[in-house]
Order: C-alpha cells, then structure tokens, then sequence
C-alpha cells in the first residue's frame, strides 16, 4: 500500500566518486516519521557512504536531498543537525570518565546566572529524557564507562533526541552486544518509533533487520539493488539480493538489480 504522507527524508539519484571510483551510483531512498529502514549491504557496498552524505560528513557529486518535502542544503554535519538529524556510530563517542547528565550536554552544558556548571539542572533534564528513554536507567552518577554496552547506547540516543533529532542514523547499534543489551536497544528503538522519530538502521545482521525494520534496503557495489517490507521477503531472498543482486518478487527493484 502506498504511503500517502510527506517522507521525512527523501534521497533521489544520489551519486558520489572517489577517485575515480562510484562509491555511490544513482542511489534513491526514504523515510517516513515513525519508521525503521534497514540498509544492508557487504562491506563497500555504499551503504555508509550514501548514510554520511545525509549525515553531512561527504558532500555528494549530484542528486538531491528532501527534508519534510523541501530540499535541504547538507554540506557539513552541522547542516545536517539543523535539520534534525544525529548519528550515532557505532563506537559510540561517550566521554567515558563522566556522568550520564555530562553526557548528555557535552560542549552545551546549562550554566547558572554567574555562569557556573548548573550540575542540578542538567541532572534534572537528563533524568527526564532517560525516563522517557528507558524508564528502567537508574545510574545517573556512575561514570558511563561503569555501564552497560546497552546502558550506553541509551546514553548517546537520549543525547541525540535531547536536542531535538528527528532523524537518527544508527550504524551497527548491536555489534558486540549480548542477547539482553540487543533487546535493550530493540526496546529504545520502539519507543524512538513511537515517538515518531524516523530511524536509518545500518547493519550487516539479517536478524536485527527483521527484528527491527519496518522496511529494508539491499545495496551493491553502490547501487540499489531493491527495497521492500520486512513482511513481503524472507531472509533467504535477502541474502540473494545481498550475494547476487537478485531483487525478488516481493521487492521493488533498483538500479543495481541484475536481470533474470
């Protein structure tokens, strides 16, 4: 079924070359408020690159950019956080010596009238979010390298959504996790979802695709091999457009989809 509403991102016929190769080639995706689409893809395939060109760490070669239906200028990342959008990698860039709150207002910290560090009220906010967050956080004044690789990816989203993101790109969110920190996150994922921030999943596991992704996207050697709902493929086409590029039925074909 078509979806009728104003995609929150839209990237159309996006190309990029490094030196003289096509990291990118024609690659077109979207995104709505309240989704997760997975990009999978081996290594090289274009998905981070075409990622770090919303992200505004490259510049693209040609195509355009749509933020709520309006082109947008992302030529830096701090374009791309006017327009709401954060990443988060997946080595996490945390402070670890310091606190959740500190965290959270690394580089814009609240200050009092005399313009010292207002710790309380910085504290206050980050309990709010964190609440909103993941309720069950209660390790606001241990040093973030004390917690938990799921504890931390809760610390650099509420960072992100602190400030405002509408979109957030999440590269390998559950690499080197356990069992129970991937849960973890799949729960901060729905409630991201619920709140309805539009969420880019980049990863190289099938399963948290499935388990997480409302739709998904299969790159290849730059360009899209197809798009589709996790509900109209199974895992075994993906891997088919992941090692061969065969889009199958139940997606739509890309650019990059070889002919039967």
């Amino acid at each position: 079924m078509l979806d009728t509403r104003t995609p929150l991102v839209e990237m159309n016929d996006i190309s990029i070359s490094f030196g003289g190769i096509r990291a990118v080639d024609r690659a077109s995706i979207d995104l709505y408020p309240g989704e997760v689409v997975g990009l999978l893809g081996h290594n090289g395939a274009g998905k981070s690159t075409l990622i770090k060109i919303l992200s505004g760490a490259y510049k693209r070669d040609s195509g355009s950019i749509k933020i709520d239906g309006r082109d947008a200028a992302i030529n830096n990342p701090r374009d791309a956080k006017g327009y709401g959008i954060e990443t988060i990698y997946q080595q996490l860039a945390v402070a670890d010596n310091v606190d959740a709150a500190a965290n959270l207002f690394l580089g814009r910290e609240i200050t009092t009238a005399i313009g010292t560090l207002d710790d309380a009220a910085m504290e206050s906010k980050a309990r709010e979010v964190m609440g909103r967050l993941n309720p069950n956080f209660r390790r606001f004044k241990e040093p973030v390298k004390a917690l938990s690789g799921g504890q931390r990816q809760s610390v650099a989203i509420a960072r992100a959504i602190l400030f405002n993101a509408r979109i957030l790109i999440m590269d390998e969110p559950t690499a080197a996790l356990g069992p129970q920190e991937t849960a973890q996150v799949g729960d901060l994922i729905k409630q991201l979802k619920s709140d309805g921030i539009g969420i880019f999943l980049i990863s190289h596991d099938i399963h948290d695709v499935f388990d997480l992704a409302d739709r998904l996207v299969v790159m290849k050697n730059g360009q899209v091999v197809g798009t589709a709902r996790t509900s109209d493929v199974t895992k075994d086409e993906v891997l088919g457009m992941i090692i061969a590029g065969k889009a199958p039925a139940g997606a739509v074909a890309g650019p990059g989809a070889v002919a039967d």
